[in-house]
């Protein structure tokens, strides 16, 4: 016989059809995704052109690739604070609105520049710092709306559809990115802008209360409180700087470029291929957790999906076959979706609404770390081992982290139920 308690943890997927603004702010989230993946592939393949079309090595030009990571986080880790008690101070469908109209000022240029034929690597690196500086904004705000606009019982399983838009967008985003790189990166670009205007639309028409309830005290004040929470709360902590150090060290998929044009010989569309690879494996778990959410042995589940993102990083760097590589990619998505979404419901249930923006944003610092600096570690390291040791010394490091944190945190490895 079922648990009745189960049943009231877990309502139906149902349930989420009649929350009419969180389907609106699901949509924006899927097109916004599905944007920012067109313009991942096309920014990356661009700079990565380039620096091989100036007579740049291989290693240089990877080196380059990574650079644009280390734009794009920079803003990330400097407005963090700020980001955060704004996402808490202020209405947090229009922190999201704003942070739209900037998106979409950084892609027109793009679009602009490069149907002129007038991109430069200083301009690449400009406009993914200006990106970089939206998005800073736009992940606390964005983390924090989604649990406004569904019951508490339904929470666990909004975050799983949460992650669902973003894996689904980036299984035909980056496929689509590269099908219209092959043609012109304007084009790629100029998709961007308008999915980015579908994403602005679908967020005005959410019509909950969307302004949190202030907390007392100074800016500085409600930082540190954030701050402090994140500390004194160690699944909290445990959960996002395992997240941090295993993708810092794991960041294959910043190597995309390199691996599908240097050493693969797959060309613009086998990059597509392969950027969707990790999202197809991610669609996969995703799909299943949406209907089948996690009830037991949270912990366990969160620390084995670490570990298979370590082993699938491993075997697509020594892989030469593209169909190899695909799979590889896909089990790392998989397991990369299985450990997110573990560590997202975590956070989101014990984390109070009037303190989420500022959590949100400690915690997307850290994954922003973990994937922009990734990028930058991944070239840096490829400019000394080349790509295939850059990926190889990134999924080995991504083992022994884990290995690591189940002991540093026995509480974040003993966590159970996701309640």
């Amino acid at each position: 016989m079922a648990d009745p308690t189960d049943q009231d943890i877990v309502p139906s997927a149902r349930a989420l059809l009649k929350e009419r603004d969180y389907l609106f702010f699901w949509c924006s989230r899927w097109t916004g995704s599905f944007a920012a993946q067109v313009q991942s592939v096309a920014m990356g393949w661009q700079m990565y052109a380039l620096a091989r079309g100036a007579g740049r090595s291989v290693e240089e030009s990877a080196f380059l690739v990574g650079m644009l990571g280390l734009a794009a986080f920079a803003p990330v880790f400097l407005l963090t604070l700020p980001a955060g008690e704004t996402a808490d101070r202020h209405d947090r469908k229009t922190v999201l609105l704003v942070c739209y109209a900037g998106e979409m000022l950084s892609v027109l240029v793009l679009a602009v520049a490069a149907w002129n034929h007038a991109a430069t690597v200083p301009l690449m690196l400009v406009v993914a710092a200006a990106f970089g500086a939206a998005r800073a904004f736009f992940a606390p705000a964005s983390t924090a709306l989604g649990p406004m606009l569904v019951p508490r019982k339904l929470l666990p399983r909004s975050i799983a559809w949460n992650s669902l838009a973003w894996q689904t967008a980036s299984v035909a985003g980056p496929a689509v990115g590269g099908l219209l790189v092959a043609i012109s990166p304007a084009y790629a670009f100029a998709a961007t802008f308008v999915l980015y205007v579908v994403s602005a639309g679908a967020t005005l028409m959410i019509r909950k209360p969307t302004r949190p309830v202030v907390q007392p005290g100074s800016r500085w004040t409600l930082m540190k409180e954030g701050l402090r929470y994140v500390w004194d709360q160690k699944i909290v902590f445990g959960a996002i700087s395992l997240d941090l150090f295993a993708v810092l060290l794991g960041g294959a998929t910043a190597l995309l470029p390199v691996f599908a044009r240097d050493v693969l010989l797959a060309g613009p569309q086998g990059f597509g291929i392969l950027r969707s690879g990790p999202a197809i494996g991610a669609t996969v778990v995703g799909l299943w957790l949406a209907a089948n959410p996690i009830r037991h042995k949270a912990g366990v589940f969160m620390f084995g999906g670490v570990a298979v993102f370590g082993l699938a990083t491993c075997v697509f760097a020594l892989s030469r076959n593209l169909w190899l590589s695909v799979v590889a990619l896909a089990f790392l998505g998989g397991a990369d979706m299985l450990s997110v979404y573990v560590r997202q419901t975590l956070i989101q249930l014990v984390t109070p609404d009037p303190m989420r923006g500022r959590v949100a944003a400690v915690s997307s610092v850290f994954i922003g770390a973990s994937n922009e600096l990734g990028e930058f570690e991944s070239g840096v390291v490829a400019r000394f081992l080349g790509p295939v040791g850059a990926a190889l010394f990134g999924g080995v490091g991504a083992l022994i982290v884990t290995g690591v944190w189940a002991r540093l945190f026995p509480a974040l490895r003993k966590a159970d139920r996701l309640e």
